[in-house]
């Protein structure tokens, strides 16, 4: 039984080359979208789910798709997500529900900036002849993570300058 076990789990490596993670920040009066780049990851896939995996996001890469550089230089700051003492994030996968209709609910753990908070998303997978992507929509509470700056939780009178606590990252993610 145990070889079985063994036989039908398999361990798939994320291709960071053909994986998109693209950010998405809004304010009252505007919003900001950008990418970051995945740095590794894998998965173990195993009877239609997912029963462990690791990607670490290098924060260092993250970019203005408006080419906005003072913009990506304050997101890198210590007002936001202090690149300079955390370069990396990491998403812990420790589960998922079954992927039977291609569609399913994973669960896990977000670090960011050393703080560690559980995260749960849909993921949409397909299996196509270049191997197995995976697409999924994940909403962040940056305040969770200690990522305060024009928060309306956290400061007074900010008006039409408050900027949303709620990011989205939008996966791409490609495993072979």
């Amino acid at each position: 039984m145990t070889a079985t076990t063994l036989y039908s789990q398999k361990k798939l490596n994320a291709d960071p080359k053909n994986t998109k993670l693209e950010w998405l920040g809004e304010k009252v009066l505007g919003k900001h979208p950008g990418t970051i780049m995945l740095q590794s990851g894998w998965l173990i896939w195993e009877n239609n789910r997912i029963t462990s995996g690791e990607f670490i996001i290098d924060m260092r890469t993250i970019k203005s798709d408006e080419g906005l550089t003072r913009l990506e230089e304050h997101l890198r700051s210590d007002d936001f997500f202090s690149v300079e003492k955390f370069p990396v994030s990491k998403l812990t996968i420790t589960g998922s529900d079954d992927f039977g209709k291609g569609t399913a609910t994973v669960r896990g753990t977000l670090t960011i900036k050393g703080i560690t908070n559980p995260v749960e998303f849909t993921a949409t997978r397909q299996e196509k002849e270049d191997g197995t992507w995976f697409y999924a929509n994940i909403t962040i509470d940056r305040t969770q993570y200690n990522v305060r700056y024009g928060s309306g939780k956290f400061f007074d009178n900010l008006g039409d300058k408050i900027i949303y606590d709620n990011f989205k990252v939008n996966v791409t993610l490609f495993v072979k």
